[in-house]
């Protein structure tokens, strides 16, 4: 059956920037699984997705005109009760075939593990494409991302945007359909100004050429080429480069079909203001394209992307500058006003504004933190008055105009105005770096002081929350939570810090009021809560969190490229100092990829089993007396030598040498366990023998339960 390709556009009204892309794939995944479902086989990679702010479209290369001819099978009566006892058929059989228009003898049986049926097997012939494709567009549309559906005229159908021309295509012919008030045809639209008439589709195959004869570039990839190659060209004339991120550009992309890139340039005086603030305006409010030097200081010049080749390039830039010029000037007077007093200055203002009901005001958070700031500081060797100082100012540049206006730059805020008032370098960094990692892929704090900060502000966060009964549940997480616990986990990692979370766990959840604790207690009937046991309810809240804080490093190590059981196998032991936590995995993780790992893990988990059946072993040494000849002397021997390695290896946290040199005890294990009878029939022996295999396993478990650790394959 001949294949021809098939494409089918949608064309509308200008489409939200930010949905257009997910419409699109949604749209094709659409078409393709409704084929797929009435037999068509359509690969599914096979669709090329096209959009633009005025068009869904997608094109499938090879699409036959009909479906396959389907084989229609129903099930009868079961083979066992179709026939009475004088050997007639019932009449459940006959009815059956009647039903199926056939005769009983024409029926088959099908065998099954549960029995035998008889059923009814024909033919029947594929239905076209042209038949069927009206059904699936319309599935398709039906199961897009679409929360708020518009209606427009007096219709009863709905869409994201009014449509205004649809072309169904199956090679040069055609597809009748009527959807949302259309009529299918072959005409599409070109560009709202360089071409704003109908344009014609020969066929599927000829589709993107004519529209880009339209100046419509209908591919989404080709247009964001040509976004990068226009603004690299405009750049270019102002002697500087661009900071062109993939949001940005997805944006620029969704707003074009014709993309032009413009050089533009501002009043020299508002490079004095954070270029941070000035990005974000040209970014977030005009979709405009910062240029900087070549040491990334912002300079004078930005891009602007038309939608259009005008004639006269000099009018577009004349009103991108006019555009931006008030941007620019609200933030100068922000920033002004903001200078005007000083950061510390707006601390009491905190007092008014509620963190949390049962956690009280951001000002109380801010003592909290400052405290944990302090205390952590202390432990780690940190300047703990510039930690205090930095954990007092954190919260400040919230009450600022400029944040304000603009949220995104809370922290990058508070360090320009910390500098203004002559902080300490380190605590402006540290007013910034602490809300590292912002995002997934983001370093932490590089400064030790925005190292302290971090880690007192999640835990407190974590604390907090975790107390008032908030914590998150199924896909649920507005404090974002697991972000902070993925944040703080990193931060005690990646610092290089030494801490222990447990301590500092107690410490934070004893500066909260006993109200908040009470707050997350659940109700009786009456609405009254149980009696708070406040020492019970924060021990089980720590051993909560820490317990939460731990999940996030499982995909923190999948990312990594560390399989799930080297993480659990330090997990079975609780570390409590995240880095040591760190240190471990990748022990396990470089030793699991030796040849001797699996056997070793094997024998762990039959010591331990061993172990666990035998009950309690007493706490005597091992006594050399009664260790029998051979492997099980060989082994005593092997192991006394490895401590006089691993005692060191451990106390220096050298864990990879500690389990290579472990390793070295698989030949005296095999031969241990080939050997000798561990539970022997003289008690004392016995005992013995359990000794040293108890050894045997805590010289593992300073490192982790290999016992864990899976087989490979």
């Amino acid at each position: 059956m001949a294949e021809q390709a098939l494409l089918i556009e949608i064309g509308t009204e200008e489409l939200p920037t930010r949905t257009i892309d997910e419409l699109a794939h949604a749209f094709a995944t659409g078409i393709v699984d409704g084929l797929n479902k009435r037999g068509f086989a359509i690969p599914a990679d096979a669709a090329t997705v096209y959009c633009t702010p005025r068009r869904l479209a997608v094109r499938l290369p090879a699409v036959a005109q009909a479906q396959p001819d389907q084989t229609i099978e129903r099930r009868g009566p079961a083979a066992a009760a179709a026939f009475g006892s004088d050997g007639q058929p019932s009449k459940a059989l006959t009815g059956f075939a009647a039903s199926c228009g056939t005769t009983v003898e024409q029926l088959q049986k099908l065998e099954t593990d549960k029995g035998a049926w008889f059923v009814f097997r024909s033919e029947q012939a594929g239905q076209p494409l042209a038949a069927l494709l009206p059904d699936i567009i319309v599935e398709a549309l039906k199961a897009l991302p679409i929360p708020k559906p518009m209606r427009w005229g007096d219709h009863d159908y709905a869409f994201v945007r009014p449509v205004h021309w649809l072309v169904i295509l199956h090679g040069d012919r055609i597809i009748d359909a009527r959807l949302m008030g259309l009529v299918s045809g072959r005409e599409s639209r070109g560009h709202r100004f360089h071409h704003n008439q109908a344009v014609s589709i020969a066929d599927a195959d000829s589709w993107l050429a004519s529209l880009r004869e339209a100046h419509v570039l209908a591919d989404p990839v080709e247009r964001r080429e040509r976004i990068r190659a226009e603004i690299a060209r405009a750049a270019a004339e102002t002697g500087g480069r661009t900071q062109l991120g993939d949001e940005l550009l997805d944006e620029i992309a969704n707003l074009t079909e014709w993309p032009v890139a413009i050089a533009c340039a501002f009043e020299e005086d508002f490079l004095r203001v954070p270029q941070e603030a000035l990005v974000m305006t040209m970014e977030t409010n005009q979709k405009f394209v910062s240029v900087v030097d070549a040491s990334g200081r912002l300079t004078r010049h930005f891009i602007g992307v038309a939608n259009i080749a005008s004639k006269d390039p000099g009018e577009i830039r004349k009103g991108y500058e006019r555009v931006i010029r008030p941007r620019f000037a609200d933030a100068r007077f922000f920033f002004d006003e903001d200078l005007k007093s000083s950061l510390i200055d707006q601390l009491e203002t905190l007092k008014g504004v509620t963190y949390q009901q049962a956690l009280g005001s951001v000002w109380d958070k801010v003592i909290r933190v400052a405290e944990l700031a302090r205390t952590i500081a202390n432990r780690v060797g940190v300047d703990a008055a510039q930690a205090t100082r930095a954990a007092a100012l954190a919260k400040c540049d919230l009450m600022t105009r400029m944040v304000g206006e603009f949220p995104e730059l809370q922290g990058v805020m508070g360090r320009y105005y910390a500098s203004a008032n002559g902080e300490h370098p380190d605590v402006a960094r540290a007013v910034d770096e602490f809300y590292r990692p912002r995002f997934a892929g983001d370093g932490i704090a590089s400064g030790p002081v925005g190292q302290v900060l971090a880690i007192a502000e999640r835990i407190d966060t974590l604390c907090g929350i975790f107390a008032v009964g908030l914590k998150p549940s199924g896909n649920k997480d507005p404090f974002a939570l697991r972000r902070a616990a993925l944040g703080l986990a990193r931060t005690l990692i990646e610092s290089g810090l030494t801490l222990e979370l447990s301590p500092l766990l107690a410490e934070a959840l004893a500066q909260l009021p006993d109200g908040a604790l009470a707050a997350g207690l659940p109700r009786s009937k009456d609405g009254k809560a149980p009696a708070l046991d406040a020492g019970a309810r924060r021990r089980e809240l720590a051993a909560d969190i820490l317990d939460f804080i731990v999940d996030r490093l499982r995909g923190y190590y999948t990312d990594a490229g560390i399989a799930a059981d080297r993480f659990e196998a330090v997990r079975a032991l609780n570390p409590d100092d995240l880095g040591d936590f760190d240190a471990r995995v990748r022990a396990v993780a470089t030793f699991a990829s030796q040849p001797e790992a699996e056997a070793l893990a094997a024998a762990n988990k039959r010591i331990a089993n061993i172990l666990r059946q035998a009950g309690d072993v007493d706490g005597g040494a091992i006594d050399a007396d009664l260790l029998g000849a051979g492997a099980e002397s060989d082994l005593h021997s092997a192991l006394c030598a490895a401590k006089r390695v691993t005692t060191q290896a451990a106390q220096q946290r050298d864990y990879v040498t500690l389990l290579q040199r472990l390793g070295e005890l698989r030949g005296p294990v095999d031969a241990f366990f080939t050997d000798v009878m561990v539970m022997a029939d003289d008690p004392a022996i016995r005992a013995n023998r359990l000794r040293l295999l108890r050894e045997l396993r805590q010289q593992f478990l300073q490192v982790a339960d290999i016992s864990v650790l899976q087989p490979a394959g």
